[in-house]
């Protein structure tokens, strides 16, 4: 239950929550504790309607936590009745609130098993968020929410490009454009193959995209701003180029580090705000990641739909329309910045670009061309920009969800 508060209560939470929560847990009931997080958040729109409908009333609030992980056992993890219902019941003789209302906990999750309730796609988006996806992409959100239950594979990215068909037969996985390489493997990762070689490194198939648009050759300068966790760092400086890497997070900057000495590459970080950073060195080539609401992002994250709210939209826009100010600044003449968002709401991503062009006549869009960077086809627009949706295909299982824009500094 821990997890999934510390994953609701903020962003990156049970990201950040469970090096120490589940540090005292064997693999196996680290794993399960991970999965059974995960499979509740994925199913917490149909699992809380559900709930809504068999209480009369607000239980105490350990209780409806309980039931959420009940629930999500029989219905995400088809986890048979009995046990779902004898683990959970076990779970609330060791809570004062719940012991006392164990009879209409074993009820409740008897009910939900005798009358399997079956949910349709928008029953696991928040409806605030279902409105706003049917408004920017009409029929296309159903499927778009169809996502959300699913458990994604694991995406590679691969050091030396060239290596994908072995490493894909290493880890019985396939090769994606790009290359990335996809697998279905779960376990610890650090006993995969190559993992201690430094071979690759975890992203997923759409955020290694916005790097590569970049073309960066070795020997050139690139910027890589809001760079942490450091996929995109990693990707830069194993392209050849000389990279820095700034994040407003200290903290987050160790993780890049980390990865770095992994993949043994090389690159300059730097802990500073991205908006106000005054270095005067100009670059070759800038990456900005801009922080966002990450509804994109929901197949490995579905915390996101349930942390994010109405109000961030628009400030968060705010943000990115600063920080796409202060990155033109480091663009060398000629020289090309990549903005990317991993949010599907179009005020981060199309809505961007028009009045940026505006503000900036120094700079131009820089179209892409079809399957470009590894980006699925149907994900180009007609100015050259890429939105990818988590249920285009291919590729099979799908992708996270980007707003990708290209631009160019007049020489």
């Amino acid at each position: 239950m821990a997890l999934i508060d510390a994953a609701l209560e903020r962003r990156n939470g049970m990201e950040d929550a469970e090096g120490g929560l589940l540090a005292g847990l064997e693999g196996r009931d680290r794993g399960f504790a991970r999965a059974l997080a995960l499979a509740t958040l994925r199913w917490l729109g149909p699992i809380d309607r559900v709930l809504a409908v068999r209480l009369r009333k607000a239980p105490p609030t350990s209780v409806t936590k309980l039931l959420r992980l009940g629930a999500a056992q029989m219905l995400a993890l088809d986890t048979p009745a009995h046990a779902a219902v004898s683990t959970t019941l076990a779970l609330a003789a060791e809570d004062r609130d719940a012991r006392m209302l164990v009879k209409l906990i074993n009820a409740v999750l008897r009910g939900i098993d005798r009358e399997r309730p079956s949910p349709g796609p928008a029953d696991f988006a928040p409806d605030w968020l279902m409105a706003r996806w049917r408004a920017s992409y009409g029929e296309a959100a159903e499927a778009l929410a169809a996502r959300i239950a699913e458990e994604p594979a694991t995406d590679l990215s691969l050091r030396d490009p060239h290596g994908g068909d072995a490493l894909a037969e290493a880890v019985e996985g396939l090769v994606l454009p790009g290359p990335t390489v996809r697998t279905s493997r779960r376990g610890d990762l650090s006993i995969w193959p190559g993992f201690e070689a430094g071979d690759w490194w975890v992203q997923d198939a759409a955020a290694a995209i916005p790097a590569r648009l970049l073309n960066v050759q070795p020997g050139e300068t690139a910027l890589d701003l809001c760079a942490a966790p450091g996929g995109k760092t990693l990707q830069l400086a194993a392209a050849g180029a000389r990279v820095t890497a700034l994040d407003r997070s200290a903290t987050r900057l160790v993780r890049v580090r980390e990865n770095l000495a992994r993949i043994r590459l090389e690159a300059e970080l730097i802990a500073a705000d991205a908006a106000s950073w005054a270095d005067p060195r100009i670059f070759d080539a800038v990456l900005l990641d801009a922080p966002c609401s990450s509804t994109g992002t929901f197949r490995r994250h579905p915390d996101v739909l349930w942390t994010c709210k109405p109000t961030d939209i628009a400030a968060l826009a705010a943000t990115q329309s600063k920080l796409l100010d202060a990155a033109v600044g480091k663009v060398k003449p000629g020289g090309r910045l990549v903005y990317c968002v991993c949010s599907l709401e179009q005020e981060e991503g199309e809505g961007q670009i028009a009045a940026f062009l505006s503000r900036h006549p120094e700079m131009r869009l820089d179209p892409m061309t079809p399957g470009e960077g590894g980006a699925p086809e149907a994900a180009l627009r007609k100015d050259g920009t890429l939105r990818m949706l988590p249920s285009q295909t291919p590729p099979a299982g799908g992708l996270d969800g980007f707003f990708i824009a290209r631009f160019r500094r007049n020489g």
